[in-house]
């Protein structure tokens, strides 16, 4: 079968709607949410000369890019609202803050080897603040099977974070 070839213009009118359903229901800031929609075409756009269609489909190189434009966009969140929080740092806390920022990078790639709907299910409980039950409504998944879900994804994560 060959490759499907497609301009910008055809691959944003295609993927435009898809991109917003995946971000849309992971940000709950609206602005922040329509920035990340717009920042993953921009990189499309940035990158579509060089994309290769032999490597990769369009519509999983697409949802590669807005997966990890959501993912910064979480890790960038996180770190920010902790400088905020303790913006005057000392010498003693600089050997803390940096044990903090490799737990934090440990934490993300740890993240990003668990299968999507265990990582959207972290990302909203942990990053997003939502209870399981608000998880598993958006998610669309019972609570039940939410909380097995959450359980499964915590030990999946202990064990990637090599953590007792």
């Amino acid at each position: 079968m060959a490759a499907e070839v497609l301009n910008y213009d055809e691959v944003y009118e295609k993927y435009c709607d898809k991109v917003k359903g995946y971000i849309y229901p992971k940000v709950t800031n609206r602005a922040d949410a329509e920035d990340l929609h717009s920042a993953v075409f921009i990189k499309v756009y940035q990158k579509f000369e060089t994309f290769d269609q032999t490597k990769a489909s369009v519509s999983t190189w697409v949802y590669t890019i807005a997966r990890n434009t959501v993912i910064d966009y979480f890790r960038a969140r996180k770190i920010h609202e902790e400088v905020q929080e303790d913006s005057a740092i000392s010498e003693d806390n600089v050997a803390d803050d940096l044990l903090n920022q490799e737990a934090l990078e440990e934490l993300a790639d740890a993240l990003e080897q668990l299968p999507q709907r265990e990582r959207d299910l972290i990302i909203l409980h942990y990053y997003s603040g939502l209870t399981l039950k608000e998880c598993a409504t958006k998610l669309r998944m019972s609570y039940s099977n939410c909380k097995l879900v959450h359980n499964k994804a915590l030990m999946e994560l202990r064990t990637l974070m090599q953590i007792d």
